[in-house]
């Protein structure tokens, strides 16, 4: 599983700092709303800036994009942090380094080829089922449509877990910017089919629940070695494991399967209740079951997901995310 990654980092500084650092680079910079100015001039090297000038803070904020950096190679800390680092130098002329930054937020993607637009779109639609699980609750973004993808928030962990159709929203953001139809139909063609996963850490105590390290250098490193752990980390709160049937097939598969008659009462209860109340969580709260962890695990054993297919939609199975997951 190929994972992408861009990590945004923020330094906070004075009034004087700030106006000094900006009037280097005024020729070059583009003026954005809300007070904001950006730099594009190394994003061939993988490094975007934006200027925050508001009253009270001034703000500068770097984008980094580590594929870019490495040439679509593979993420090597050993090689990245250093490029990182020049890169970052010869921008501020060697008045800064990445540990004068802090880590804002740090975003992991990976793409999942189902083979076709429709298969997208019905994983979409499964999904959206799942509603609400522990910890995470579904938020709506400006940029996206309302079927175009799962989205989730931590209530408190500062993870925001997204799956969505790459095509589609792709070809909404080029839309908006008049791109030629040939070009647009070039797009949809190369992203038919992908479902882009994305997992974002936005707060600071995201990031250290997955390192103990101070430094912004040796915190950027370590997290981005272990960025299929955290994904898939993620992936794993957010979905679960099992393919994906019509209702009345998840049904035969338990009895068929499971022997232990409690769960097995417990796992059919549980396929009536997702759909009843919208909502994973709130379908295990209802089956108020204090092993709900052994019913989890249970559906996982045989392959089976809680979250059915609606009736309505003409796709009658969809296997599990985590084939194409664990299997790249």
């Amino acid at each position: 599983m190929y994972i992408n990654c861009v990590v945004e980092l923020t330094m906070m500084v004075d009034n004087d700092k700030f106006h000094a650092l900006l009037s280097r680079v005024h020729k070059q910079v583009e003026e954005l709303d809300d007070h904001k100015f950006l730099d594009q001039t190394m994003s061939s090297k993988g490094l975007m800036v934006i200027y925050q000038d508001q009253q009270y803070k001034k703000k500068v904020k770097l984008t980094i994009n580590p594929n870019t950096i490495l040439n679509g190679k593979e993420v090597n800390s050993d090689k990245l942090i250093p490029k990182i680092e020049r890169c970052i130098r010869d921008y501020f002329g060697f008045k800064y380094t990445l540990d004068n930054f802090n880590v804002k937020r740090i975003i992991f993607m990976a793409d999942i080829d189902v083979g076709s637009s429709e298969k997208v779109a019905a994983y979409v639609k499964v999904l959206q089922r799942i509603g609400k699980v522990k910890g995470f609750s579904p938020v709506r973004y400006d940029c996206f449509a309302d079927d175009i993808g799962f989205c989730v928030e931590g209530n408190s962990n500062g993870i925001h877990f997204l799956v969505y159709d790459l095509k589609r929203l792709l070809a909404a953001q080029y839309r908006k910017t008049g791109i030629p139809s040939k070009k647009l139909k070039a797009i949809g063609e190369k992203f038919a089919g992908v479902l882009r996963v994305e997992v974002r850490l936005n707060q600071q105590k995201a990031v250290r629940n997955y390192t103990n390290e101070t430094d912004t250098s040796k915190q950027v490193a370590e997290v981005l070695e272990n960025s299929r752990t955290i994904l898939l980390d993620a992936f794993m709160r957010v979905v679960p494991f099992g393919a994906f049937h019509k209702k009345g097939t998840a049904l035969e598969i338990i009895q068929r399967q499971v022997k232990n008659m409690t769960l097995r009462r417990r796992m059919l209860r549980l396929v009536a209740l997702v759909p009843e109340k919208k909502s994973l969580l709130l379908a295990q709260r209802a089956l108020n079951y204090r092993r709900i962890d052994d019913v989890m695990e249970t559906f996982a054993k045989i392959n089976v997901s809680p979250i059915t297919i609606s009736k309505r939609h003409k796709v009658d199975f969809l296997k599990s995310l985590y084939s194409y997951l664990l299997a790249e």
